[in-house]
């Protein structure tokens, strides 16, 4: 298997359609953005190519391919006002594998290491995220790349009928995984 990663940098409407897949699929939406209550969980929307050209003025994406197939995407922004600290020269990442044929192969796994190396070489020095303590796999994930817990938001997210807190990691680059 190939694994390869590119930037975005002009959009098209495959990609828009991937990424309208991933958004609305019932088993990642839990995974992938907050919801406050069940209402929230069930709503599905359809982003156009403009909403995704407007993604990019502050999200760097990465798609993620196995094979020359696309298979997920990753992005970070840069010192988000939802980050738990407020250190300048923060990145906030995400990632969604959103295949189901790309899951459990080790691609997130790769796939961390390549982003935080464009992180790196873009100058910032610390990464954090946000992880939904349902979530095991994608914290151990974190944990063996070397990401430390440093909070937990109580009710952050909607799921399985009851609320879970979001886990925050940081990670400082340059610190051994």
């Amino acid at each position: 298997m190939t694994i390869h990663f590119s930037e975005v940098i002009e959009p098209n409407l495959i990609i828009v359609e991937a990424f309208n897949r991933w958004e609305n699929n019932p088993d990642l939406i839990p995974l992938i953005r907050p919801n406050k209550n069940k209402k929230e969980l069930e709503q599905r929307c359809q982003m156009t190519l403009e909403d995704f050209k407007s993604r990019l003025d502050t999200h760097h994406i990465y798609l993620i391919y196995t094979d020359d197939k696309l298979v997920g995407e990753m992005n970070y922004m840069v010192d988000p006002s939802h980050l738990h600290k407020r250190a300048p020269g923060t990145a906030w990442i995400g990632i969604t594998i959103g295949e189901e044929n790309g899951r459990g192969k080790g691609i997130g796994f790769k796939a961390i290491q390549y982003l935080e190396e464009e992180i790196k070489r873009k100058g910032l020095t610390r990464i954090e995220l946000g992880v939904f303590e349902f979530n095991t796999h994608a914290y151990k994930l974190y944990q063996q790349l070397g990401y430390q817990e440093i909070a937990r938001i109580a009710d952050f997210t909607y799921w399985n009928n009851k609320m879970w807190s979001d886990i925050r990691m940081e990670k400082h680059l340059g610190e051994k995984a």
